[in-house]
């Protein structure tokens, strides 16, 4: 599909992205975009990843020190910032 036309149509365009097409836009007969469909998750997906994180020491003790860290720079940061109150 030729950029012109997929900017008149672009509406189109997108629910055929939505419903699971790749369109390829071209200029002067070139490639050059892919409009793809949206990579989707779901809430068992999610699930999913946090069943298999849950119960392994190693990934808590690593997350619990990020978090700390990310807390303690935040809170420098807080001290020094001369616009907080």
């Amino acid at each position: 599909m030729s950029a012109s036309e997929a900017s008149r149509n672009f509406s189109a365009v997108l629910d055929s992205a939505e419903h699971g097409e790749t369109i390829v836009v071209t200029r002067a007969g070139k490639q050059v975009a892919l409009i793809v469909p949206a990579p989707r998750a779901n809430g068992a997906a999610l699930r999913e990843v946090f069943r298999r994180w849950s119960g392994n020491p190693a990934l808590d003790d690593t997350f619990a020190a990020n978090v700390t860290g990310a807390r303690d720079i935040a809170s420098a940061e807080l001290d020094t910032d001369p616009w907080h109150d």
